[in-house]
């Protein structure tokens, strides 16, 4: 027989008993709280753009709601997600106020407040009015939603479900709020950086043109230094070369002049051939210093000792000469034996021309650790007369016609060495260089491709 099916079966409401419409009416406000739950979870979820604040808002209200709470605390216990902001927020259900700032609450909601902290619940004198659901994270618990309800019955465990899913959701809308200020504070800090690494940058391409400048500056003076470091190099070649000559030929026409009156025209006649020959010999010297400038730096073959010999040649037809070399002979470089002969010549040049003497020895000796070159003659010099010229011509005031014994020590000076004047056992003086061994490397000069140069060797020069 079939069952006779009435509104009572498929409703399990019978509509002669009241408590069972009660009990419905009573289910259906829970549901449509608990819609109305889900209803602002959901509008908090897609409010998470504007940070995770409003999505903690959006839930402490809708458990406000659901629970018809005159107060209800949503809390993180002291110690989890020190970096979620904020820390708490109450709301206000008389007011519909959001609180997060404890001062002036009343002392039951923060004594829930402090127990929220302490991660325990404390008992109140209406401990069944307050309802507690922890929130977790990944299982563990970080906190509590507290809220002292309204309704007119127990929460039940459906609305215990719907709390713990709101409190759940705060418990990750606090997560996000700590990696959000995380993250917040690792952009600070980027860009912190950004801004110093930037200002680095400018500084330090201020300063790379700074030192660029300074570069700049200081590859002009080096330059400068080597330009008039060679210009006093010449000046030297030419006064030790051109200038004797010059000075000779002039000293030859002086004496024809004074033998005109008295010898006859064969003498003076040879006087100035000497002239000529000398003038021809400086304008030789001049087209030699002009080649050997135009000229790259070469080595030259000829040993110090050879080069003496020569330069003893040149002065033999005024002067007896003589050459000694002792030791063994060491190789130097090419500028240092031109720089020692020429000073070697300077000395002869000065006994010819001041010292009214007759002979001079030039002596050589090669020691390991020292060049000893002295030039002695029997004239009338005086060693500290000549001591006392040499400051003079280091002076500002000191002209080009007067720097002889300057030039002479300039060219030892460079080479590491010193000069001293002593008397000579011959009578006259003696002039003494020394330059240690080994010599430190020494920067060619232009000049140098001069030394050991034949006229046949050099190209006519057209002025």
């Amino acid at each position: 027989m079939t069952e006779q099916l009435d509104l009572a079966t498929l409703t399990g409401v019978r509509s002669g008993k009241r408590s069972y419409y009660r009990a419905y009416v009573r289910s259906d406000e829970r549901m449509q709280r608990a819609v109305r739950a889900m209803d602002s979870i959901s509008r908090g979820l897609v409010s998470t753009v504007e940070g995770p604040r409003g999505l903690l808002e959006q839930v402490a209200r809708a458990a406000a709601e659901h629970l018809n709470a005159a107060w209800l605390i949503l809390g993180l216990a002291d110690g989890q997600l020190p970096g979620a902001r904020p820390r708490f927020l109450v709301v206000d259900g008389t007011r519909g106020a959001l609180v997060d700032d404890d001062t002036h609450l009343p002392p039951g909601v923060r004594r829930e407040l402090g127990a929220i902290r302490a991660g325990h619940a404390t008992r109140t004198p209406r401990d069944d009015s307050w309802v507690r659901v922890p929130m977790t994270l990944a299982g563990d618990p970080i906190g509590s939603l507290v809220g002292l309800h309204g309704l007119d019955d127990e929460p039940e465990p459906g609305d215990l479900s719907v709390l713990r899913i709101l409190a759940n959701e705060a418990a990750v809308a606090l997560h996000t709020s700590e990696q959000y200020q995380a993250g917040l504070a690792l952009h600070r800090r980027a860009q912190r950086l950004y801004d110093e690494t930037a200002a680095q940058a400018r500084d330090l391409a201020e300063r790379t043109r700074e030192l660029r400048h300074a570069e700049e500056r200081l590859l002009v003076a080096h330059q400068r230094e080597l330009l008039d470091h060679e210009r006093h190099r010449i000046a030297r070649e030419l006064h030790d070369s051109v200038t004797q000559y010059v000075l000779s030929a002039g000293m030859a026409v002086e004496v024809a002049r004074g033998m005109a009156a008295d010898e006859g025209r064969e003498a003076i006649e040879a006087r100035l051939t000497t002239a000529k020959e000398l003038s021809a010999q400086a304008v030789d010297q001049l087209r030699r210093a002009i080649y050997a400038l135009h000229q790259p730096q070469r080595d030259v073959v000829h040993a110090l000792p050879e080069l003496l010999l020569e330069v003893a040649e040149h002065h033999r037809p005024h002067l007896a000469v003589t050459v000694r070399v002792d030791g063994s002979v060491a190789e130097l470089t090419a500028d240092a034996d031109h720089e020692i002969a020429r000073a070697v010549g300077e000395a002869l040049f000065n006994v010819a021309t001041h010292a009214e003497a007759s002979r001079a020895v030039v002596r050589l000796r090669y020691r390991p650790d020292e060049l000893f070159v002295s030039v002695a003659d029997d004239g009338t010099g005086d060693p500290s007369e000549l001591a006392r010229r040499l400051r003079l011509e280091r002076g500002p005031s000191a002209d080009g016609r007067h720097r002889g014994l300057a030039n002479i020590e300039c060219r030892i000076t460079e080479l590491g060495g010193s000069i001293a004047f002593r008397r000579a056992r011959i009578g006259g003086v003696r002039v003494e260089m020394r330059i240690p061994l080994p010599l430190d490397a020494q920067r060619p000069g232009i000049i140098a491709g001069l030394v050991g140069t034949g006229p046949e060797q050099v190209e006519p020069w057209q002025p």
